[in-house]
């Protein structure tokens, strides 16, 4: 199988990636910079968004993972032309997707849904109406080209909705600030700490299920088996920021200095994916709870060199 990813330098399109390698699958990977976590990832340079008429890769795919996209909630709330960006992105992919007939899996968000005071969310429950941040919005609008060229051009697509991924290759401060490896972090060098929202709940998600859960879609969209679906990906279980922070503080054995303050403009406070779907489709069944995975986020963090090891007193 030949799958093009954009975005592929950043968490999930890395992890994605080395696995379908692993494999033996080909990989193309596309991103507007270099993967600072390996070169095992064949990587062309290129910016997505703006005007364009074709990428720069060649040959054909079995299929498209689009990742490509601005990420940060808050950041976007800020600087609102990057979400016209992430549609941008997307809409070149497609397009190009759509000459050449190639099957299309966007990576969405449990943005879409906004802020929604249910314990449970199933992928019905989206509100197209009502955005709570441009972020939210871009992946809207990512969402409802994708159904368009699919009723318009019968171009076979999935949609998965992720939630808030974590775990190898996501400690890139420079690039995105993500809240749990800047938790690790601040706690183990025993730096103050501010929570934006102190009984947040949310989904987390350690990225070997979530990579196990794209690779199922791959096949399937593939195979032609399933297809024309929004599917969410997560754990299925919230935990709230004090739980996490709890949880940190456990395995590194440190006391957090820790401080309070209400969620910020455009953030979700109450997402808990239903999994119903991705279950039924394709067998999905995650494996790694925020205690299981905190730990291991921390030895990757540790083992990469991104965190003292243990013992040397920090």
């Amino acid at each position: 199988m030949r799958v093009l990813i954009t975005g592929s330098s950043g968490q999930i399109g890395t992890n994605v990636g080395l696995a379908l390698m692993e494999r033996g699958d080909e990989v193309v990977g596309v991103d507007i910079r270099p993967n600072t976590w390996t070169d095992k990832l064949p990587t062309t340079i290129h910016d997505l968004s703006g005007r364009q008429t074709d990428l720069p890769v060649s040959g054909d795919f079995d299929a498209i993972l689009h990742l490509a996209a601005h990420a940060k909630v808050f950041e976007l709330v800020q600087t609102p032309r990057r979400a016209m960006e992430n549609i941008e992105m997307l809409f070149n992919v497609l397009d190009f997707a759509r000459s050449r007939r190639t099957p299309i899996l966007f990576g969405s968000s449990r943005e879409v849904y906004g802020d929604i005071h249910r314990h449970i969310t199933d992928e019905r429950q989206a509100d197209f109406v009502v955005a709570e941040s441009p972020y939210s919005a871009s992946k809207i609008s990512g969402e409802a080209f994708i159904y368009s060229f699919a009723e318009c051009y019968a171009l076979p697509y999935l949609v998965f909705r992720f939630s808030n991924v974590y775990g190898r290759y996501d400690s890139d401060a420079e690039r995105m600030e993500r809240v749990i490896p800047l938790f690790v972090q601040k706690i183990a060098q025993n730096q103050p700490l501010v929570v934006y929202g102190r009984d947040k709940v949310l989904d987390f998600t350690y990225v070997d299920d979530c990579v196990r859960g794209v690779m199922r879609g791959i096949d399937a969209l593939v195979e032609g088996t399933v297809t024309g679906e929004t599917i969410n990906l997560a754990f299925g279980h919230g935990s709230t920021l004090t739980d996490l922070v709890n949880l940190i503080a456990l395995a590194l054995d440190k006391e957090p200095d820790v401080t309070y303050e209400p969620a910020r403009a455009g953030e979700v406070t109450r997402y808990v994916a239903d999994l119903t779907k991705a279950r039924q489709l394709l067998g999905y069944d995650p494996q790694t709870p925020l205690t299981a995975g905190v730990p291991k986020a921390i030895r990757w963090q540790r083992g990469f060199g991104l965190l003292p090891a243990r013992g040397s007193g920090a």
